[in-house]
């Protein structure tokens, strides 16, 4: 779906520039002679001559906004619209500063004269004080107002400043909370002036050209940074609005300085980029565009901002829904990049295109579909926000989706408070809204992402319900927030993330550990990972990626009422001659069956990495672990295994499963979730059952190389099987493959679900009778008997 955007929102110079533009191609027909006898000619001329002096006066009255230097406070008046300087009448700085007072009350995202009653509600609500008090005692500890912005240099406590730091610095993300520690304590001028004074530092440093210039890395003006920092600046502006300390000449400063970010990000964002960068810089340039519309250009930067995000949300929000960088953090942070340019454009009765309104609404959406039972979401690739941790918090971006859109599935998942940032950024009225949410349980079952290739296998939206996710892609154009999880898996049952994945922090040492598959849920061989070639980047923040991922395929899924199927391969053990693939079956509302299967010409060291605290009963073959509700899980191998291990790392710990110097096997694990000791599997068993699935008890004969079936009166799985034999009917395959198998109201039905086309024969007593079909991996065939 391609996006398109349609401001009413107008610019008499670019009107002119188009115009003028026309009158000078040579293929645009409106100006063109009719004919060649001269009638035309005046038609031509009159419009030229008119629109070129139209352009020269705009030109003459207007001066461009520069985008390497701020614009001296005395001089704003000279770059303000045609419009904004006859309404505006006098240019003097108390005049000046009045008008943009009264602008921002109508255009901000509220009114800055009801800010002491939004303070004192955002304080019962989130009851955050000491936290912004910490935050801002802690960057006023460590930088000088009128700080350098390159390095090397030091803390004030003397310390280096790191790549990592100066990122943060120039995001000025604790300006802001500075600004409510100001609010929240004495009111200290000093604290305003500690803004201006470090905002002037910046613009010295821009003059001198004496700041972080990697574009890549730390720069302090790269899109994504200047984004960032626009948004913070933009909200303390608005808090301060109020502050007889933050005078005329100060607030100003502050918009003079943000127009010059404005240019800068519109000059050097004149072609699409990938990833989130250029999306956080481009929501920013639009938000100056709309607020400052008085100044000549900006409808420019206006329309170069939405065509930027227009792109981004094509290219860069599959059509699943899930944005490309496959991580909940990324996904979440996506949604507000769009948001605040949808609802001021909104605020300020500007006229978004319907697809917009639907991709946006598709973002929530996606969130719900990939949400646990508990109502938080699973850890996916570069999730950031709290290191280690095994779920992610959406209900921040989904009060968000709610207010939006007052969808009460959005309302299922919300609380009484959006994100503490995005508070700042809600209307008054939307701020009611918070005090009666409307709520609705979500019916989405099992379901796949087939773009972004998440597989989701769904019990149901009970807090007991089981929940499984399978990651089996990888992005073509930007992989760089992938982890080294392919075909990994991670689950939820009983309240518990009981297969978890875990979140990461850039700046911490083992960032590239935490990214790769020791502390996944994945199979490997002998020592190889799944991520290789690690790089970091230029700037030396932390911030890193692989240079070689294993590229999957998805060979089925297929949803039906007795299992969800999903089987898929990747390349990645190729590089030592070893095919491998991995099929994951959901036994509805009971259990799991992975199958790792590997094949190689040599022998290898065959693995399966388990995240989570196990002990194991009775060897390698029988892992458990319990929480502390005595709800628990156990991994029980169906084929014999020779070893586990078990490690861990930051509180983290996990367990190998091994079989030694093999060139073919497969691992047939079956993971039960359980509700009470009483429930676990009997270790102590001599004949093993899983609920009322018996192990290798099947009624069938089987033929096989290694077979393995778990029946029950629901059916049959059968694994590695060539040929089966009951009573007077015998089902044969073209080569060794997993089937499921049941018969009801005299019907055989039969499912491949292998990793490989197989041709099915099936012989009754009558062997004249017997019938073929060639099956896909996860096709079902129906055989009346």
């Amino acid at each position: 779906m391609k996006i398109k955007h349609e401001l009413k929102f107008y610019d008499l110079k670019s009107k002119l520039r188009k115009l003028w533009r026309l009158s000078q191609d040579s293929d645009s027909q409106l100006f063109a002679p009719r004919s060649l006898d001269g009638k035309n000619a005046l038609r031509v001329a009159i419009p030229v001559i008119f629109f070129t002096f139209s352009l020269f006066s705009v030109e003459s009255m207007a001066q461009s906004i520069p985008a390497n230097s701020v614009i001296p406070i005395e001089n704003l008046a000279d770059y303000l619209s045609e419009d904004a300087r006859d309404e505006l009448k006098e240019t003097d700085s108390k005049s000046l500063a009045e008008y943009f007072r009264e602008k921002f009350s109508e255009r901000f995202f509220y009114d800055y004269q009801t800010f002491y009653d939004r303070l004192s509600h955002y304080n019962r609500v989130f009851n955050n004080q000491e936290d912004h008090k910490e935050r801002a005692l802690d960057h006023l500890g460590k930088y000088a107002d009128s700080t350098q912005w390159v390095l090397p240099f030091n803390y004030l406590t003397g310390d280096p400043v790191d790549a990592y730091a100066i990122r943060h610095l120039a995001r000025q993300h604790k300006m802001v909370d500075i600004a409510l520690y100001y609010f929240n304590g004495k009111k200290d001028p000093e604290l305003i002036k500690y803004f201006e004074n470090q905002l002037r530092s910046l613009n010295a440093a821009l003059h001198a050209e004496k700041y972080e210039t990697i574009e890549d890395g730390n720069g302090i003006y790269e899109v994504f940074r200047s984004g960032y920092r626009i948004l913070n600046w933009l909200w303390i502006h608005n808090m301060f609005l109020n502050e007889a300390e933050y005078s005329d000449e100060d607030q100003l400063l502050t918009i003079a300085t943000l127009l010059q970010h404005g240019q800068h990000l519109y000059e050097r964002n004149d072609q699409f980029h990938s990833g989130n960068h250029q999306t956080r810089g481009m929501s920013a340039l639009a938000m100056l565009a709309i607020l400052f519309r008085d100044f000549e250009g900006t409808a420019l930067w206006l329309e170069r901002a939405m065509l930027r995000l227009s792109e981004h949300l094509d290219k860069e929000i599959n059509d699943d829904g899930f944005q490309f960088e496959r991580s909940v953090h990324y996904h979440m942070s996506d949604i507000n990049n769009y948001f605040y340019v949808y609802q001021l454009a909104k605020l300020n009765g500007i006229e978004i295109d319907k697809a917009w309104k639907e991709k946006l609404r598709g973002l929530f959406t996606t969130l719900v579909k990939v949400a646990y039972p508990d109502r938080s979401a699973p850890v996916l690739q570069d999730d950031t926000e709290i290191p280690w941790a095994e779920q992610n918090d959406i209900s921040g971006a989904m009060t968000l989706g709610y207010l939006l859109f007052e969808d009460p599935e959005f309302g299922y998942f919300a609380t009484n408070k959006v994100d503490d940032r995005v508070y700042w950024f809600l209307s008054n009225e939307q701020v009611k809204m918070l005090e009666n949410i409307e709520r609705k349980r979500p019916s989405y079952g099992s379901l796949a992402f087939t773009d972004t290739h998440y597989y989701i296998m769904r019990e149901g939206w009970e807090a007991d319900d089981k929940m499984m996710v399978i990651s089996a892609g990888l992005d073509a154009e930007k992989p760089d927030h992938q982890h080294g999880d392919m075909l990994g898996i991670q689950a939820m049952a009983h309240g518990h993330a009981i297969l978890p994945n875990y979140q990461v922090r850039y700046s911490l040492q083992d960032f590239d550990f935490f990214k790769n598959s020791m502390v996944k849920n994945v199979a490997l061989v002998d020592d190889e990972v799944q991520g290789k070639k690690w790089t970091s980047n230029q700037g030396g923040s932390g911030f890193g990626k692989f240079g070689e991922l294993p590229k999957p395929e998805v060979l089925a899924w297929e949803v039906n009422d007795d299992f969800d199927l999903f089987a898929g391969r990747h390349d990645g053990f190729e590089n030592v001659g070893v095919k491998y693939t991995r099929q994951v079956i959901y036994v509805k509302n009971e259990f799991w069956i992975v199958k790792d299967d590997f094949k190689s010409a040599e022998g290898h060291d065959y693995k399966q990495v388990w995240q989570g605290h196990y002990t194991d009963e009775n060897g390698p073959d029988l892992l458990r672990a319990s929480a502390a509700d005595a709800c628990g899980h156990d991994i029980l191998q169906l084929n014999k295994t020779d070893s586990v291990f078990s490690s861990g790392t930051r509180g983290k710990q996990w367990s190998v499963v091994s079989k030694f110097k093999q060139k073919n096997f497969n691992f047939i694990t079956a993971i039960f979730p359980y509700r009470g000791y009483d429930k676990r599997l009997d270790e102590d068993a001599k004949e093993m059952t899983i609920n009322d699935w018996e192990v290798n008890q099947s009624e069938w004969e089987i033929g096989g190389g290694n077979s393995v079936s778990l029946a029950s009166d629901s059916g049959t799985f059968l694994f590695n099987v060539k040929a089966l034999k009951r009573q007077n009917l015998t089902i044969q395959s073209s080569e060794e493959t997993d089937l499921f198998i049941k018969t009801q109201d005299k019907q055989l039905f039969i499912r491949l679900i292998g990793t490989q086309k197989q041709t099915i024969t099936v012989i009754p007593e009558r062997k004249s009778m017997r019938v073929s079909r060639d099956l896909e991996p996860g096709q079902l065939w129906v055989v009346d008997l």
